[in-house]
C-alpha cells in the first residue's frame, strides 16, 4: 500500500509567493479511502487551526515541496487565452478562465470559444450538461466558477486531446 504524503502551507500576510511554513501532516489525519481528501484529512486539520493549535504541531517540518506556479490566462485586446488546469474524473477540461473575468471582458457581447484549434468552436455557454445533446462538445461555468469544456455524456479530453496546458481561447466580438 502506498501512503500518500499529505502537506499544508501557511502564506506569509504579505501574499509573498513562498508560504512561512510547510507541514507534512502525521498522525491523527489518517484518510479515509470512503471519502475526499479535503473532507478526510485537510478539513480536520483546518478544525484544528480555526480552535488554536499551531501549524507546527499538526505534522513535521517539510523543506522540499512541489512548488507550482498558477497560470493566469491573458487577456488581449478582444481575447482572453486561458489554459485547461485540470481533467476531472469524467474526462471533462477545467480552464484557468473565471466567470467574474470573461464576464468583465466580454461586456455581454457574442463571443466565439476555440477549443485546441479553429476545428472546434463554440458559440455559447450552457446552464446546465443537459442543454446540448449526447456527444455533444458544449462549454459551462462550473461550481467554481471556471469555463469547462466538456462533451456531454462523453469525454472530451480524450476525444479532444485536451491535456493540462492546451490552450482555450474566448474572442469576444467588437462593437
Amino acid at each position: 500500500r502506498v501512503r500518500r504524503q499529505r502537506q499544508m502551507c501557511i502564506r506569509d500576510s504579505m501574499g509573498g509567493s513562498e508560504p512561512d511554513e510547510v507541514i507534512s501532516l502525521t498522525s491523527g489525519y489518517h484518510e479515509n479511502p470512503d471519502t475526499f481528501v479535503a473532507l478526510s484529512v485537510f478539513a480536520a486539520a483546518a478544525c484544528e487551526l480555526s480552535s488554536g493549535k499551531a501549524l507546527s504541531k499538526l505534522g513535521s517540518p517539510v523543506k522540499d515541496y512541489d512548488r507550482q506556479t498558477p497560470l493566469r490566462p491573458t487577456i488581449e485586446a478582444h481575447t482572453i487565452t486561458g489554459s485547461v488546469i485540470y481533467i476531472d474524473s469524467h474526462q471533462n477540461a477545467i480552464t484557468n478562465i473565471s466567470r467574474e473575468l470573461f464576464d468583465r471582458v466580454g461586456k455581454g457581447r457574442a463571443f466565439e470559444i476555440f477549443v485546441q484549434s479553429k476545428h472546434y468552436v463554440l458559440d455559447r455557454i450552457n446552464e446546465q450538461y443537459n442543454d446540448s445533446d449526447p456527444g455533444d462538445l458544449l462549454a459551462i461555468f462550473n461550481s467554481l466558477k471556471l469555463l469547462e469544456i466538456a462533451i456531454r455524456e462523453g469525454n472530451a479530453a480524450g476525444l479532444q486531446k485536451l491535456n493540462t496546458n492546451s490552450i482555450i481561447r474566448v474572442k469576444f466580438k467588437e462593437g
